[in-house]
Formats: C-alpha cells, sequence, structure tokens
C-alpha cells in the first residue's frame, strides 16, 4: 500500500512533478522530493519517473514511502575516541578524519544515524548538554568531517552556553595544521573574504559572492617543500571565525587548495612524471592541532594540543623521499 496518494487535476498541467510533490506536500523538503523521485519511491501511473516530467493532468501519484523522514536521533555506539582531556564540565576529542560530528543527510537511516562522533560521547559519557537538541547533544562547535583534531564538548547546559559565548567572542584560540597545493606568495598573511553558500554547487562554499558572512584567517608558512610531485606549502593556520568550510575555502580562493580537497580544486592525486609515480590522500590534509580557551566554569586556562595524525606524517613523509 502506498504511503499516499495523490490525483493531479487539469490545472497542474504542464507542471514538473518534483515543483507538483513540493506544493502538494509542503511539511517536506525539496531534497527529500528529489531523493524519494531518485529511490524510485514515487510512481506516476505506477511507474517511476524523472524529477523533470511535465505532468498533464489526471494522472495518479503514489508516494511508497515516508514522505518525512523520521527524527533524526543520536544514539550511542561503542565507538573508541581519543579523550584528551575531561572534567566534569566538558571534555576535548582528537577526532579522526572520516567521522561525521552528528548525524547527517543520507542514504538510509543507518548512514545518517550511525557511526558518528556524538554516538561515540553519548556512549563514553552518557549525559551530555541539551543545548543542541537532540541530533547535537554536547556539541560545541565541528570539524568537517575530513578534518582531523581538537574538539570541544559540553557536558551539561551551563557549560554549554558559556563555551558558546567563548565562542562567539572570539575569544577561543584555534590553531590547524595544512598542507597546500603551491609556495604562496608570503610567508604570512590574513585573508578576509567573507564566505557564503554556492549557488550552482550547494555543498559548495564561496567568496565570489558579496553579502557573505564575514570570516577571518591568518596563516604563516612552516615549510616549503620541493617534490618531484609538485611544490606544496606546510601552513599553520588560526581562524578567528568558524564558517562553514573557512579554511578550505579561503586557501582555494588564493589559487592553493588544501590537499586531498577536491571538492576545492586540488587534483584527487599528486602525480610525478620523473619518477612515473603518485601519491593519494583519501582526506584533506587538514588537522585542528591545537585550541585554546578558559574553562567555562572556574576560568581556569586550557590549552591542548594533538600532533598530525599517522596518516599525514606518512603522506609527508612519502613527499619529500621525492624531494629534489
Amino acid at each position: 500500500m502506498p504511503d499516499l496518494s495523490l490525483n493531479v487535476d487539469s490545472e497542474q498541467a504542464g507542471r514538473r512533478l518534483d515543483q507538483f510533490l513540493a506544493a502538494a506536500m509542503p511539511e517536506v523538503s525539496r531534497a527529500r522530493v528529489q531523493e524519494l523521485i531518485s529511490a524510485h519511491q514515487i510512481l506516476v501511473d505506477g511507474k517511476p519517473a524523472k524529477p523533470s516530467r511535465r505532468l498533464r493532468g489526471g494522472e495518479r501519484i503514489e508516494v511508497l514511502a515516508p514522505a518525512p523522514r523520521p527524527p533524526l536521533r543520536a544514539t550511542a555506539e561503542d565507538i573508541p575516541l581519543d579523550v584528551v582531556y575531561e572534567d566534569d564540565d566538558l571534555a576535548v576529542i582528537n577526532k579522526p578524519a572520516g567521522m561525521m560530528v552528528h548525524a547527517g543527510a543520507g542514504a538510509s537511516d543507518a548512514a545518517r544515524n550511525r557511526g558518528t562522533l556524538v554516538n561515540a560521547l553519548l556512549h563514553r559519557f552518557g549525559a551530555l548538554s541539551g543545548v543542541g537538541g537532540q541530533t547535537r547533544p554536547g556539541i560545541v562547535h565541528r570539524l568537517d568531517r575530513n578534518t582531523s583534531g581538537l574538539l570541544v564538548v559540553a557536558k551539561n547546559d551551563r557549560a554549554h552556553r558559556r563555551l558558546a559565548e567563548q565562542f562567539a567572542r572570539r575569544q577561543v584560540r584555534k590553531t590547524y595544521l595544512a598542507l597546500a597545493h603551491g609556495w604562496l606568495p608570503r610567508d604570512q598573511g590574513t585573508i578576509e573574504s567573507s564566505i557564503s553558500r554556492d549557488r550552482l554547487r550547494r555543498t559548495r562554499m564561496t567568496t565570489r559572492r558579496s553579502g557573505g558572512r564575514a570570516a577571518l584567517s591568518h596563516y604563516r608558512v612552516l615549510e616549503r617543500i620541493e617534490s618531484r610531485f609538485g611544490k606544496f606549502s606546510l601552513l599553520q593556520v588560526e581562524i578567528e571565525t568558524g564558517r562553514t568550510h573557512q579554511i578550505r575555502v579561503h586557501l582555494a580562493s588564493l589559487g592553493h587548495p588544501v590537499v586531498g580537497d577536491t571538492l576545492y580544486g586540488a587534483p584527487r592525486a599528486c602525480v610525478s612524471k620523473q619518477v612515473n609515480a603518485q601519491l593519494t590522500l583519501p582526506r584533506n590534509f587538514l588537522h585542528a592541532a591545537a585550541i585554546e580557551f578558559d574553562q567555562p566554569l572556574t576560568g581556569q586556562p586550557l590549552v591542548l594540543e594533538r600532533p598530525l595524525p599517522p596518516e599525514l606524517q606518512d603522506f609527508l613523509r612519502q613527499l619529500k623521499q621525492g624531494g629534489v
């Protein structure tokens, strides 16, 4: 039995299928409509159809799966965690690359709800602050899925709100290590380009639109690497703001994308024609290496660090072995 049946009247003739469904089911997001169509969970007169199909009027549309997704809810999972610091109010975790911080859109409930940092935190600590809601308990700030490093987690609401105030007032010092393609023209500099959502590719951010959110990144070149795989800059980057993909989009805007970051223009492999070899990195070469902030209730200064993870250290070693 279909979850929902709709009849197309003559007034809807000429309208696209996805537009008709979005209007007929206002409680359902357009992304969810596209997802249902792609999964063949919407039939027009008993057959799957494309989102762009033009309706004639008189068709019967069947929605086979529940239109609104079931609510996302974090669930405890026994996943190992690298806990760098912990007290009664907070914890600082060294997140590995490849782990999502909290549940997000995915192909199935399992993909959306399992394997996240939040789930691991619930298993480890039991209770976390509820300020972020059911899907983001304890999460004060985030790291991209393919970025590793230090992340602050609040155990109670009072600590969460005070930590959030420190972030909002730019009182938290966040330092990253990044490997960028090419040699930056200056040994240090500041990038102040505002950041907004890319209109054409919604998974990307951009500095090319006006009216974006202010973003401030300071970089310093730690090492210039010249190898058979090309030139690279090992950077220390401090950010005063925490915009989505901030370091990645800022460096890409200079023409020096982060190694491994194919979303922002990095090649899928570093190729050496001299030795007929290539190096690949299945993640971004971006690591949140240090964070400094005050314990939210006692005011004690906390300074925490973690070195590059083994896979990034190994990539650097292989890169330099091909040095000239």
